[in-house]
């Protein structure tokens, strides 16, 4: 019995993998490289996982595949969660996404002597892009630059 609860889960993890790749791929080409963001797909997709709903989904679906004995309704979860994960691929859906998970609006930042209000566009680990509302462009700024 532990070995089929460690081999759903395994399952589970595998096409909760495939499903997240798609999610974070529509992201990275509709709002990413949209907004001329310089960062790789592998960190996008390390630095922005929600272990949390990570498990849980990964939990749910090894159960589905492994446990769960009505085959048809176990296809149609995973092809109804893929069409669900793959409407990030739509630009405007993908950038609509992108900009509720990265985006926070009426910011303000200190760096130096320079003080920027506007929308945070995305924080990466060193950097953060940044839509200044005076410039009316988008900056980059070194986290380690910013005045606490």
């Amino acid at each position: 019995m532990i070995t089929k609860i460690i081999t759903a889960f395994v399952t589970g993890v595998f096409f909760t993998f495939f499903l997240d790749f798609f999610f974070i791929l529509g992201l990275f080409l509709n709002y990413i490289k949209a907004q001329d963001i310089d960062i790789y797909y592998n960190v996008l997709f390390a630095d922005h996982q929600n272990f949390f709903v990570f498990f849980i989904l990964a939990s749910l679906l090894g159960y589905l595949f492994i446990f769960f004995k009505n085959n048809k309704i176990t296809v149609l979860v995973f092809f109804a969660a893929l069409v669900l994960v793959n409407l990030t691929q739509i630009p405007s859906i993908g950038k609509s996404v992108g900009e509720m998970l990265f985006s926070k609006e009426n910011q303000i930042i200190t760096s130096g002597k320079q003080t920027f209000i506007g929308t945070l566009v995305y924080e990466g680990r060193n950097k953060i892009w940044f839509k200044d509302d005076e410039l009316q462009k988008i900056i980059i700024i070194q986290k380690d630059s910013i005045n606490e």
